[in-house]
């Protein structure tokens, strides 16, 4: 760690808040510590919040001071699908998602994930596109407004408008990321 650059520090600052997040997340559900679902859903939304601002946070810094890494390169869209993926899963367990939608969500990012390992064998490392950023950005958004579970109609409707947008950005994110970077599978 004491080599690392500080969007470095902040990629695995993200991957450790999964943690208490999740198990926030979940102890609601299951009664754990006398925690009410309503308290442990605004409590794992700030821990949530907080990784998603690390995320903004980290390529900022990089890029404005010239820090991009090939670890970050690597760590950083990891971090996010380890962070959205754990929050859609759980969001599953609790009815707040549909379980296709997760399916096509974590089915992208296995294929991503795949494809930049095969980049990666070819001495390639692709960084993640925009399209790929404005995907993650409107998913921490659904996943943040899921957990918040606010019972007015404006945030329902919020919140099914993000996650369909969030589902064609996966889909169209997937398909530029393979046509920009089809060479690799040459």
């Amino acid at each position: 760690m004491k080599n690392m650059n500080l969007p470095n520090k902040l990629t695995l600052f993200r991957v450790f808040l999964i943690i208490p997040f999740v198990l926030a997340l979940i102890a609601g559900t299951k009664g754990w510590f006398g925690l009410t679902e309503d308290v442990t859903d605004w409590i794992s939304l700030g821990i949530f919040i907080l990784a998603s601002l690390t995320d903004l946070a980290d390529g900022k810094i990089a890029r404005k001071y010239n820090l991009v890494t090939t670890f970050g390169k690597f760590m950083d869209p990891l971090a996010d699908k380890l962070l959205v993926c754990s929050a859609l899963i759980i969001l599953v367990e609790m009815a707040r998602i549909p379980a296709w939608v997760v399916v096509i969500i974590i089915s992208r990012e296995f294929i991503i994930s795949g494809f930049r390992l095969v980049a990666a064998d070819c001495n390639v490392v692709i960084a993640a596109s925009y399209w790929g950023k404005f995907k993650t950005t409107f998913q921490m958004i659904m996943v943040c407004l899921m957990i918040g579970n606010v019972d007015l109609m404006l945030f329902r409707v919020a919140t099914q408008l993000c996650m369909w947008i969030a589902l064609v950005l996966t889909v169209v994110s997937l398909v530029d990321y393979i046509w920009k970077n089809k060479n690799v599978l040459k």
